[in-house]
């Protein structure tokens, strides 16, 4: 059993969204740390303040930050009547949107090897090099078309 505090045990994972965040998508840390407590904090809303002050980011950073996540759909601003403060929280399909924008930008992709497989002119090692990234992304795309996302 872990002798951790509670709250050192969500920030510590919270780190780690951040430091997936970092590596995998080049997002900055606060970027990241947003994402991670917004998916584990309790209530889901939180303000921008009670997310400067658990992440430990400047009011500043965290306001050009959130503007980002807003503005690609992952976060949602949310407001209470009679309450002048904006709350946040992780829109219901974020991760499916995440995913969506992945797979359209690899079927894009698609569409350059196509193009690099004509221009190769179909045989040697300049083309087998360009099916191989065309095989897997059309075996991407049929996947993703026999399992369609949905909640």
């Amino acid at each position: 059993m872990s002798t951790e505090e509670p709250q050192d045990r969500l920030l510590r994972w919270v780190e780690r969204v951040a430091a997936f965040c970092v590596e995998e998508w080049g997002l900055p840390p606060i970027t990241g740390r947003i994402l991670g407590w917004l998916m584990i904090c309790d209530p889901a809303e939180q303000s921008a303040g009670q997310i400067a002050d658990v992440i430990q980011a400047s009011r500043a950073s965290l306001t050009s930050n959130m503007r980002f996540l807003t503005a690609i759909g992952l976060v949602k601003k949310v407001r209470r009547p009679g309450d002048r403060v904006s709350y946040y929280r992780i829109e219901d399909d974020a991760w499916q949107k995440v995913i969506q924008r992945k797979l359209e930008s690899l079927s894009a992709f698609g569409e350059i090897a196509d193009e690099g497989l004509d221009i190769a002119g179909g045989e040697g090692h300049r083309t087998e090099r360009i099916k191989a990234a065309h095989d897997s992304l059309t075996w991407l795309q049929n996947l993703a078309a026999r399992h369609p996302l949905h909640r």
